[in-house]
């Protein structure tokens, strides 16, 4: 595993506590044995191969010495400088991209969940399978990036990634209706969405389970969760939600995933109320929390949405530490420390969670004619009407609702 730390870039992050974290991206793939990492400094990446000519003759000796037959570069790579490179190595090598876009390939479990890292690869290989792909063995199933020798030689052209494209993406048409028949059927659900978000491997997992008694993957691995997971609770309080777990974030998340990953956080963008859970142990949870907000604004996560903040493993921070950090969040509304593993803070969670809720209702009076019925039974379904008068031409109704109860009402 090798990150290049660009020293010309004046927003470059400590590069120690990158390439920590691009071991643990390679980590949670199966099958791979991570021989060695090394933060490579660069004053700026050659067009060509992207290290100079002398770090290029040291890393080939180190490669050769160990037997590797994988490098993983933590950063992009151009197709020039991935061909140059595996010719001058002879390995195969993967950029940041490729190495996420492998592990989405291997969690995906549901049948969206595959085909939108099928199409997220395709647009990724499109510019890469041509010329820098073509020598490659396809050597497992899914990506076919990683492994031992395989099945058969890639041989393929724009033109069939343009028709798997677009194969891929009739499918996904399909699959879409049939996930809108879902979320009709959702929004019938009188109880508000609660959504866990968060830098990956923050603890969602572990809190959603201590929250719903439920048994999720939660492991210390990166991108242990892929597919949004979700389950009606009933809250110590007695307050009814449906919890949301999803994807982990992570910084420089390939634009393809982001893109393609849109319909599987819908729970987020329609939820009442998102709870961004940070490792506040981690080094770099300040830049941490500032990739996944600015990811749910390129989700299009309405501002107006309630957050919360849970500054989660406050059992890990040292004790000096620990106790300027619960002064610090004592001091604001939208902050609680706790540990989801020990179960430390969980009560102040769920009382939180449910002022949250009910905080964030409204009043509001609504004038519906007898036509509109429809609008008149799901405001019923959804238990927010508090008085009812019938008049002349209709209904009367006085409301207490969210503000996304809202924006679904004005939308149906």
């Amino acid at each position: 595993m090798l990150h290049p730390d660009i020293t010309s870039n004046p927003e470059r992050r400590d590069a120690k506590a990158r390439l920590e974290e691009a071991v643990a991206l390679a980590a949670a793939l199966p099958g791979l044995e991570i021989v060695g990492s090394d933060v490579v400094g660069l004053r700026a990446p050659q067009p060509g191969t992207l290290f100079g000519s002398g770090k290029l003759e040291e890393l080939k000796a180190r490669i050769k010495a160990e037997d590797v037959g994988l490098v993983l570069v933590d950063g992009p790579v151009t197709p020039v400088q991935q061909r140059n490179l595996e010719k001058e190595w002879g390995v195969k090598l993967l950029d940041r991209t490729g190495l996420i876009l492998e592990i989405f390939a291997d969690r995906a479990a549901t049948r969206e969940g595959v085909l939108q890292v099928e199409l997220a690869a395709l647009s990724y290989q499109r510019t890469r399978l041509v010329r820098a792909w073509t020598h490659l063995e396809r050597q497992r199933g899914g990506l076919g990036f990683v492994g031992g020798p395989g099945e058969t030689q890639i041989e393929a052209d724009r033109r069939a990634i343009d028709d798997a494209i677009i194969r891929i993406r009739r499918q996904l048409e399909k699959v879409v209706k049939t996930r809108a028949l879902h979320r009709a059927s959702r929004a019938k659900v009188p109880f508000p969405v609660v959504a866990l978000v968060g830098y990956t491997n923050a603890g969602k997992s572990t809190l959603f389970n201590r929250l719903t008694g439920a048994d999720v993957l939660a492991k210390d691995m990166l991108f242990a969760t892929l597919d949004p997971t979700m389950r009606g609770v009933t809250l110590t309080t007695g307050q009814k939600v449906i919890l949301s777990d999803t994807v982990g974030f992570i910084s420089d998340l390939p634009h393809q995933l982001v893109a393609a990953f849109r319909a599987t956080l819908e729970e987020v963008l329609s939820a009442d109320l998102v709870l961004h859970v940070r490792d506040i142990s981690h080094g770099e949870t300040e830049e941490q929390a500032e990739d996944v907000e600015a990811i749910l604004h390129e989700l299009g996560v309405a501002d107006e949405t309630p957050r919360l903040e849970v500054w989660n493993k406050i059992d890990l921070v040292p004790d000096t530490a620990r106790e300027s950090l619960e002064v610090l969040a004592a001091r604001r509304e939208d902050v609680m420390t706790l540990s989801a593993w020990t179960g430390e803070g969980m009560d102040h969670l769920v009382e939180r969670v449910t002022e949250a809720l009910d905080g964030a209702r409204s009043d509001a009076t609504l004038e519906l004619g007898f036509a509109e019925g429809r609008r008149h039974a799901w405001l019923h379904e959804q238990r927010v009407v508090t008085g009812e008068r019938q008049t002349e031409t209709g209904w009367e109704l006085e409301v207490r609702w969210t503000p996304t109860q809202e924006r679904r009402y004005r939308d149906l």
